[in-house]
C-alpha cells in the first residue's frame, strides 16, 4: 500500500514538473518571439497609421516614391505607417473623409478644404518662379507658422505635415495662334471644377470654364473638348499632353499657378509632436525635390514653347495680381498666406512692381 501511494506522488510531482517546464518553455518562446520584433522591426500593421497617397502615376510615380521615403524616416519618430496607393485623387479625399486613412497626400489646391492657409500657396499667378515656390515653402513650414498649420472643423482635427513641390503649370494650348491673355475671351478652358479661383477667373477673362477633374481634365485637352489647360511638366508624358499639341499647339511659358502637394493628417492618431518632425523631413527634401522637377521641365519639346516678352509678364501679373486680392476678400484664399507668398515673391525679386504696393 505504501508502494502504491508512493508511486502516486512519484507521478504528481514528475506531472507537476512536466507543466512547469512546459508554461516556462512557452513563455520563453514568447519572450524570443517579441526580442525577434524588436531587433527585427517586424511590422504589426493593425497598429500602423494608414496613410492615402495620391499620385497619377500610382506606385510607380515619383510623388508616391519620396512619400515611401517619408514612411521610412517616420519610423524614428515612433511613426508605424502603411500606404494605400491611389491613381484617382478623389477616391483618395474620400477615403480620409471616411476615415478609411488616418492622412492623405493631395493636391494642395483640394487640400485647402482642411486648411486655407496651405491650401493657399497654389494661389493664381502667386508664385512665378522656382526660387520664389521654394522660399514660400519654406516660409509656409516654419516652426513660427505651426499653429496655422493646424485646422478644426467640428469635432475633426486636421494638421499639414508636409508640402512638396510638383511644379509651374504653364498654359498649353491647342493653336498656338491663342498666345496672349485677351486671345482666351471664348475659348473653352479647362479647370479643376473643385477650385472656385480658376473657375471665376477663367470667366473674369472672357473664358469658358470647362469643369474636369485631375483624372479626366487632360483627355478634355487631348480630345478638343477644351481649348486651353494649365500644366506642370511633369503631367506632360504620362497624360500625354503632347496628343493635344499636336502639329499646331504650344506651351506659353507663364506660370498660371505652381503647384503643390499637401500631407493632411489626424494628429491624433499619430506619436507626439509627429507632425513637425514630419515638416523638417519634408524641408530637409525640399532642395532633392525642386532639382527633380526643374529636370522633368528640361525635356518639355522646345518646339512647343513661347516665352512671353518682360512687358508681357508683368501685365499678367497685374492681372492676376488683382483677381488674388478679389479672391482673398471673398475669403477663398487665406490673407495670412498672400503676405506669405508677397514676401517670398519681394525677396527674390526686390525691384518687382507690386514690393512697394499694399493689397497682399
Amino acid at each position: 500500500m505504501f508502494k502504491i501511494r508512493l508511486l502516486f506522488s512519484l507521478d504528481e510531482k514528475i506531472s507537476n514538473k512536466t507543466k512547469t517546464i512546459r508554461q516556462e518553455f512557452r513563455m520563453n518562446k514568447g519572450i524570443l518571439a517579441l526580442g525577434a520584433m524588436l531587433i527585427f522591426g517586424v511590422n504589426t500593421s493593425s497598429n500602423a497609421a494608414k496613410v492615402c497617397v495620391f499620385d497619377l502615376l500610382g506606385k510607380s510615380g515619383e510623388a508616391y516614391k519620396m512619400i515611401e521615403e517619408w514612411a521610412l524616416a517616420a519610423k524614428v519618430w515612433r511613426g508605424d505607417i502603411d500606404l494605400i496607393s491611389y491613381q484617382n485623387e478623389a477616391q483618395a479625399e474620400k477615403d480620409f473623409q471616411q476615415g478609411k486613412c488616418d492622412g492623405v497626400y493631395m493636391t494642395s489646391m483640394r487640400a485647402r478644404t482642411y486648411n486655407k492657409f496651405a491650401g493657399s500657396v497654389d494661389a493664381i499667378g502667386a508664385v512665378p518662379t522656382y526660387a520664389i515656390a521654394q522660399k514660400a515653402i519654406s516660409f509656409a513650414l516654419d516652426k513660427r507658422n505651426q499653429r496655422r498649420l493646424v485646422s478644426r472643423d467640428g469635432n475633426q482635427s486636421y494638421e499639414v505635415a508636409g508640402i512638396s513641390e510638383i511644379g509651374l503649370a504653364y498654359i498649353f494650348v491647342r493653336d498656338k495662334k491663342i498666345n496672349t491673355i485677351e486671345k482666351i475671351k471664348g475659348k473653352k478652358f479647362a479647370v479643376l471644377g473643385y477650385d472656385e479661383a480658376q473657375k471665376i477667373v477663367v470667366r473674369s477673362l472672357g473664358g469658358q470654364a470647362v469643369l474636369s477633374d485631375i483624372s479626366d481634365i487632360a483627355k478634355k485637352f487631348n480630345s478638343g473638348q477644351a481649348d486651353i489647360m494649365a500644366a506642370p511638366a511633369y503631367a506632360y508624358k504620362p497624360l500625354e499632353l503632347y496628343k493635344g499639341l499636336g502639329e499646331d499647339g504650344a506651351i506659353i511659358t507663364f506660370p498660371a499657378v505652381n503647384m503643390t502637394m499637401d500631407l493632411i493628417i489626424r494628429p491624433e492618431k499619430f506619436s507626439s509632436n509627429f507632425g513637425q518632425n514630419s515638416r523638417d523631413w519634408f524641408l530637409g527634401r525640399l532642395k532633392s525635390n525642386f532639382t527633380l522637377i526643374q529636370r522633368m521641365e528640361a525635356d518639355l519639346p522646345a518646339k512647343y514653347k513661347i516665352n512671353l516678352s518682360q512687358e508681357d509678364k508683368t501685365r499678367y501679373q497685374q492681372i492676376l495680381r488683382e483677381a488674388r486680392i478679389s479672391l482673398t476678400k471673398r475669403d477663398i484664399y487665406d490673407s495670412t498666406m498672400m503676405s506669405v507668398l508677397k514676401r517670398a515673391r519681394c525677396t527674390v525679386e526686390r525691384t518687382n512692381f507690386e514690393c512697394s504696393l499694399g493689397g497682399e
